[in-house]
C-alpha cells in the first residue's frame, strides 16, 4: 500500500474523530473537550485528504474518505452510544464498506 493510501487510511479514521467529538460534547459534561477533539480531528483528517489528493484522484479520495467516516461513526454510534442497530442498517454499511473496497481495487 502507498504512502497516498495510508494517509487516505487515517483521513478517513480522523474523519470519524469528529462527530464522536460533537456527540461527546452533547451527551457528557466535557463540551469544550469534546468540540475541542472534534476541531483536531476535523483539521488533521483533512491535512492527511490533502497528502492522498496528491496520487489518489479526488473522486475516488473523496468517496473512500467518506465512506470510512460514515461507517466508522455509524459502528461507534452503535457500539458506544447504542444507536438503533437492525440487519438493513447493518447491511447499508456493509455495502458502503464493499464500495471503498471495490474503489481501492479499482485504483491504478
Amino acid at each position: 500500500m502507498s504512502k497516498y493510501w495510508i494517509c487516505l487510511l487515517l483521513a478517513g479514521l480522523f474523519e470519524i474523530g469528529w462527530p464522536l467529538g460533537l456527540k461527546v460534547s452533547q451527551t457528557t459534561s466535557r463540551v469544550g473537550l469534546g468540540i475541542g477533539a472534534a476541531i483536531l480531528s476535523m483539521a488533521i483528517s483533512g491535512y492527511f485528504l490533502w497528502i492522498a489528493q496528491k496520487q489518489i484522484p479526488i473522486g475516488t479520495a473523496y468517496a473512500v474518505w467518506t465512506g470510512i467516516g460514515a461507517a466508522g461513526t455509524f459502528i461507534l454510534g452503535v457500539l458506544i452510544f447504542d444507536d438503533p442497530s437492525s440487519l438493513l442498517r447493518w447491511a447499508g454499511v456493509a455495502m458502503i464498506i464493499g464500495g471503498v473496497v471495490v474503489l481501492k481495487l479499482a485504483a491504478h
